[in-house]
């Protein structure tokens, strides 16, 4: 695997000099391992990853102990359209002999730690992976694209595929507070030690989702006794698993969703959110058991749950930190003295040039996706961008997680070689949305 950057061409170098590849894929997350494993086993074109990260991570920040993934180890980077591929989640237990221990553990959903590893020993087969290295410029070039690092011209591809991922937002009413006291959930691993120190001092999790749950859980778990979890929605809400929820996250839906209007299909997947964005039962579950735990031995919830309470700003009084809530009631203020923000993520920027921006179709303020996940625009001719993780309101809710990766993957390089290179089978559907 390699882990140093091509080297920097210098400014007398034309761009004929630059390495040329069949696919560049800006980020080595998920989605482009997944892309760039299918790729490598169907063509022998070359292609190649850039991701900023020094080596193969993926939310690593938020790896605590316990927590789960929320998708089958069956869903995997290959194994929904190729399941004979080397790579898949079976052959690295196997291969590196833990396949009994796993199985004997009898987990209903794999650590996330697992699927970390898993994406280590991946990213270990596949050639030409560019750790350390930023991608800041994205241009077309008469014969494909070419692209920038630290603002110098790296490498020229035929096709390029954006999958960039995600980062993580803080509401502008919490923006200016000092960093030391109010701080993003992904630095709640470096901070858990120094607020272990003060066990009694209160913390809140502002957040409802399944990060927040998550930081609840493990502030609990490092022994904090007064712990706020404050969220918006008049209850935490979990995940719809159920078998018909399910039926989302197929091909056979993504196809449905495609032949309908913009709106209509906006409209639809809205509906959808309790399917995905919410929290696990399982984990929910235990947090209750723990909280109910801790009580038996303090006297009292260490936990409290306040859904409700969508917070709007806050302030720095002295030594502590006030968060003002909004609720049904009025505005309700928590003093405490340091506040976690789980309050989701927003996709990060694409550093494509401004003529070639320019060149792209938009709807709404969002670029156009087609079906093949190629974006819409003029004088790309047979040269084709696709992005990953954006195409939510055009593909359907499964576009934004892990679950249909393979099928994406398959989808883009059938596209990129023009045949069916990988075949995408979805039948005995026993549901119609016709």
């Amino acid at each position: 695997m390699a882990t140093t950057m091509i080297s920097d061409a210098s400014a007398s170098d034309t761009r004929r000099d630059l390495p040329f590849f069949h696919t560049i894929g800006v980020g080595a997350g998920p989605a482009n391992l997944s892309l760039a494993a299918l790729h490598a086993s169907a063509t022998r074109e070359r292609i190649a990853l850039f991701d900023k990260q020094p080596g193969p991570t993926w939310h690593d920040a938020l790896l605590h102990s316990g927590v789960r993934m929320q998708s089958s180890w069956l869903k995997d980077l290959v194994s929904i359209v190729d399941p004979t591929h080397k790579l898949s989640f079976l052959n690295y237990l196997v291969s590196t002999g833990r396949l009994f221990a796993l199985l004997n553990a009898q987990f209903d959903f794999i650590p996330r730690r697992e699927y970390m590893n898993y994406l280590a020993w991946a990213a270990g087969q596949i050639d030409n992976i560019h750790y350390g290295v930023t991608i800041d410029g994205i241009s077309l070039a008469d014969d494909g694209f070419v692209v920038y690092a630290g603002g110098r011209p790296l490498a020229r591809s035929e096709h390029v595929v954006v999958g960039v991922g995600t980062r993580a937002s803080i509401p502008a009413g919490l923006e200016d507070l000092p960093r030391e006291r109010a701080f993003l959930a992904d630095d709640l691993l470096l901070r858990i030690g120094g607020l272990a120190l003060d066990a009694s001092a209160p913390v809140a999790v502002v957040g409802g989702g399944q990060t927040g749950l998550e930081c609840v859980l493990h502030l609990m778990h490092a022994g904090m006794t007064d712990i706020r979890w404050l969220g918006r929605g008049q209850w935490f809400q979990t995940i719809d698993d159920s078998p018909v929820a399910n039926e989302f996250y197929r091909p056979a839906h993504q196809r449905f969703l495609q032949d309908l209007p913009r709106a209509t299909r906006r409209d639809l997947i809205s509906e959808q959110k309790l399917t995905n964005d919410a929290a696990t039962p399982g984990a929910l579950r235990e947090l209750y058991q723990s909280n109910y735990d801790r009580m038996l031995a303090l006297g009292r919830f260490p936990a409290s749950l306040l859904p409700g309470r969508d917070v709007t700003s806050g302030e720095m009084q002295g030594d502590q930190l006030v968060l003002s809530c909004s609720t049904n009631q009025g505005v309700e203020r928590h003093h405490v003295r340091h506040a976690v923000i789980a309050t989701g993520r927003e996709t990060a920027d694409v550093p494509f040039d401004a003529q070639l921006r320019g060149r792209m179709a938009t709807e709404d303020g969002e670029m156009v996706i087609e079906r093949d996940y190629s974006v819409r625009g003029e004088g790309f001719d047979s040269r084709r961008i696709y992005v990953m993780n954006r195409g939510r309101m055009s593909h359907g809710i499964p576009d934004a997680n892990l679950t249909l990766l393979p099928v994406r993957s398959a989808i883009v390089l059938n596209s990129m070689f023009g045949s069916e290179l990988f075949e995408i089978r979805d039948e005995l559907c026993p549901i119609s949305w016709r």
